[in-house]
């Protein structure tokens, strides 16, 4: 048996998953069902290839928020003072526990982003972002299969 295409088709599947969750445009759900559609026996491997992939992405925006941070007081720094406060807030009040939905499409990545700013603990952050985006995926995966009808 030749594994070349589908080590390829994983591959492709962890790239894509992994530019969707960082600030690059991108959408892996399409990836994902097109590859569970033509290879419905491998949809495990799929999960974890796309899930693993997006988790990794969303790091890539934590640390992102943790450096740029730093910049918080320059006048080119992309939030205001005000509304940092008001992000701060907000975090403070819902905490890590908002990282299970990162993987919304609107705002998801901002919250990555966010929680890399406001310190919030690595391991913490990948064990939530990581079941939520896994989730998400697994929906999708069972909904391909018609395991949700």
């Amino acid at each position: 048996m030749d594994l070349g295409p589908l080590i390829l088709s994983h591959a492709g599947l962890f790239a894509a998953a992994f530019l969707a969750a960082t600030i690059f445009p991108f959408q892996s759900e399409l990836v994902l069902v097109g590859l569970v559609v033509a290879e419905p026996t491998h949809w495990g491997t799929l999960l974890f290839a796309a899930s693993v992939g997006n988790t990794l992405g969303s790091v890539v925006n934590w640390v992102l928020g943790r450096l740029i941070v730093r910049f918080r007081e320059r006048s080119w720094f992309p939030v205001k003072p005000r509304d940092y406060e008001r992000v701060e807030r907000w975090y403070a009040r819902w905490g890590v526990w908002s990282l299970l939905l990162a993987w919304l499409p609107f705002g998801g990545d901002a919250l990555t982003v966010v929680a890399g700013a406001l310190r919030t603990p690595l391991l913490p952050f990948v064990l939530l972002v990581g079941i939520g985006k896994t989730a998400r995926y697994a929906v999708l995966v069972a909904a391909t299969l018609g395991w949700l009808a």
